[in-house]
């Protein structure tokens, strides 16, 4: 295509790029060239004709090359959409998924001023439980320190500062403390399944996805350890995968937890599970 070239013209190009390697190409071109060009998306159909600049198109083919080798769109922007806010989003964390949401809206029915978050990875759980929370205070852990770093760059870009984010194994790091509320999302695949291998997932941080053997050895370990950092009447809420809930609900029973539930996702999975506490 010959410079210059207009927002139309590179629209139809990105999707003709992606078309073959993409079920979603126009949409992912579509936000590609915003991020390249600076233009709204809504511009591109009110105004297809408008030039496009020469560094602006030579970003939008970096960006188009990119997402047609797999990398996820959110990595190539940089970011992801999460509840009302957005984050800053890299290799070094998974990319917020709307089933994360339904982690934030139930424990959201639990109102708490102290609260655990395990696994933190971008923070996007932490962040979400303390705009909703002004008041509460959030410990936000995760082995990995570039997780880390983006969590608490996210904070700070949003303007949230009661978060503590402490680096460590799982409860390692909170030792000697207590909560009302613990929150998680840790890896639940098993080694030998095949979906991390597969798509978008390929891009994404092997230890926050695949958690062992079996796939329930992270939840095990959380639901174990829970008695010593909740309060009585204290709330632990997971995500898990779509076909651990009989598992979850199992081992919560197990551990001594009361008033146990599963909530399921948009798509009728179940993908949420949780108990009350009581020492």
């Amino acid at each position: 295509m010959n410079l210059p070239t207009t927002l139309g013209q590179a629209r139809q190009y990105g999707v003709q790029c992606l078309k073959a390697s993409s079920p979603s190409a126009t949409i992912d071109a579509d936000y590609l060239l915003e991020k390249a060009s600076g233009q709204p998306r809504l511009r591109f159909h009110s105004h297809p004709e408008s030039t496009l600049s020469k560094s602006a198109w030579q970003a939008y083919e970096a960006l188009l090359k990119r997402r047609a080798s797999g990398e996820p769109v959110a990595y190539c922007l940089g970011q992801r959409g999460f509840m009302d806010f957005t984050l800053m989003v890299s290799p070094a964390v998974l990319i917020p998924r709307p089933e994360t949401e339904y982690l934030v809206t139930t424990a959201l029915h639990y109102n708490s001023q102290r609260i655990l978050d395990l696994g933190t990875g971008s923070g996007c759980v932490a962040i979400a439980l303390a705009r909703a929370w002004p008041q509460a205070q959030v410990d936000a852990v995760d082995q990995s320190a570039t997780a880390l770093a983006c969590a608490q760059q996210n904070a700070e870009q949003l303007g949230v500062a009661h978060i503590r984010f402490k680096q460590g194994d799982w409860y390692a790091p909170v030792n000697g403390h207590r909560y009302d509320l613990i929150v998680a999302n840790p890896p639940y695949i098993a080694d030998s399944e095949p979906h991390p291998d597969q798509g978008d997932a390929r891009f994404e941080p092997r230890g926050a996805l695949r958690a062992g053997p079996s796939g329930f050895e992270a939840i095990e370990m959380i639901i174990d350890g829970a008695k010593n950092h909740l309060d009585t009447r204290g709330w632990l809420w997971l995500e898990h995968g779509y076909a651990q809930a009989q598992a979850v609900r199992e081992q919560l029973d197990y551990a001594g937890f009361s008033a146990i539930a599963t909530h399921c996702d948009l798509a009728g999975h179940e993908r949420i599970s949780g108990g009350q506490w009581n020492a």
